[in-house]
């Protein structure tokens, strides 16, 4: 059975930085398409980045997170820095069964999903 589990969601001020972490059991990062979504109340999920063997990232989002992976402790991370309150909402990250999927920031093309973890960030 394949679990996700989310942390290091919070509250932070703007401009601030978090870092979350993805862990897994039954499912083995690798090359397999893995990403972070987020979901603020009302919104749709959003995906905000992407990765295999490349990297995709929401306009919103580029520049300021950086998705990564720690093959050794098989944990997938998302480092997000310069914090805006849009950034605000529920963190979710997902991994396919594929290496690679046609639109990497769709929430349909995942497979496994973990059970979120909150960010808040303040103005």
């Amino acid at each position: 059975q394949v679990q996700l589990l989310e942390s290091g969601g919070g509250s932070v001020h703007a401009r601030g930085s978090l870092r979350l972490s993805c862990t897994a059991s039954g499912y083995t990062y690798g090359s397999n398409t893995v990403a972070w979504f987020r979901q603020a109340p009302g919104a749709e999920r959003e995906g905000i980045a992407a990765s295999n063997r490349f990297t995709f990232y929401a306009d919103s989002v580029r520049g300021r997170f950086t998705i990564s992976l720690d093959s050794a402790k098989n944990t997938l991370y998302l480092q997000m820095n310069s914090l805006k309150p849009e950034d605000s909402g529920m963190y979710y990250c997902a991994a396919a069964e594929r290496v690679w999927v046609a639109r990497p920031l769709f929430p349909s093309e995942y497979d496994y999903w973990g059970q979120g973890t909150q960010v808040t960030v303040s103005s």
